[in-house]
């Protein structure tokens, strides 16, 4: 589960061209048929400003254009000037927030550029496990962002460039094109599907407060110490680590163990 506080709005990134896509072709074929409507009095900065607040809110299911036109105070068919359904709506509205976490990885790599303690390899992996945990962190703090990564590249351009910044790190190891893409795919595989996982919602003993997360995970491994321990002599050997673990901990020292994986394969 997650300690950290949600977002309140993203930061200024590079966001999609609206007049590329479904949308811009419908809005031609308007204007070459001579049926011309208003053009909505908003933005697509606007629009995917708001679609991130209400799934930062409530999630994809209260993800409409009724609810959205509604916070951006025009009607349900100004939204199509911007996209052409809500799939869309979703891919262009996750590619909008990893513009922060393109910016986030950008300043770690800038900050790391100056450091001239580390050698041809340790570089490269430092530099690449801090952009896997600037991702994870980001969809820990929206788990939602997960499901539409790289899902449509065609309105996605910040996913690819950060995939592109990724990839990049490993061009400094001597490693093969197939090493360097297993080892990419990994990494964003590890981070991904981690922080979906502990972005779940948030168990309600918790919620409601009626006990702490310590308390909780204590009454869980209660239950697993009250396991046969000729049965389960891997559980009894590490419940007392699995009762105090740390999530995010946890997620850098799998990293740290494909990274390990990695060295081995440029230093061999």
């Amino acid at each position: 589960m997650s300690d950290l506080p949600p977002r309140s709005r993203p930061r200024d990134r590079v966001v999609a061209n609206p007049l590329v896509g479904p949308a811009a072709d419908r809005r031609e074929r308007r204007g070459r048929g001579g049926s011309q409507r208003r053009r909505a009095s908003h933005s697509m900065e606007s629009v995917l400003t708001e679609a991130v607040a209400l799934l930062d809110e409530s999630g994809e299911q209260a993800l409409t254009f009724r609810a959205l036109a509604d916070r951006l105070g025009g009607g349900v068919a100004s939204i199509y000037w911007y996209v052409a359904s809500k799939d869309e709506l979703l891919d262009r509205a996750s590619d909008y927030v990893l513009g922060d976490v393109l910016a986030d990885a950008a300043g770690t790599l800038s900050r790391s550029v100056r450091r001239s303690d580390r050698g041809p390899v340790d570089a490269p992996l430092g530099d690449l496990r801090a952009i896997a945990v600037t991702l994870f962190d980001a969809i820990v703090e929206r788990p939602w962002l997960a499901a539409y990564l790289m899902r449509d590249i065609a309105v996605q351009p910040n996913a690819m460039r950060l995939y592109e910044l990724m990839g990049q790190q490993l061009l400094r190891l001597p490693i093969t094109p197939r090493e360097a893409f297993n080892a990419v795919s990994a990494v964003i595989g590890f981070a991904v599907g981690t922080a979906a996982d502990l972005g779940q919602k948030t168990p309600e003993p918790v919620m409601s407060g009626e006990m702490g997360r310590d308390e909780y995970l204590a009454r869980y491994a209660d239950q697993w110490r009250a396991l046969d321990p000729d049965e389960f002599p891997f559980v009894h050997h590490i419940v007392d680590e699995f009762a105090r673990h740390d999530e995010a901990e946890q997620f850098r020292a799998g990293l740290d163990l494909l990274l390990a994986g990695l060295r081995l394969q440029a230093e061999r």
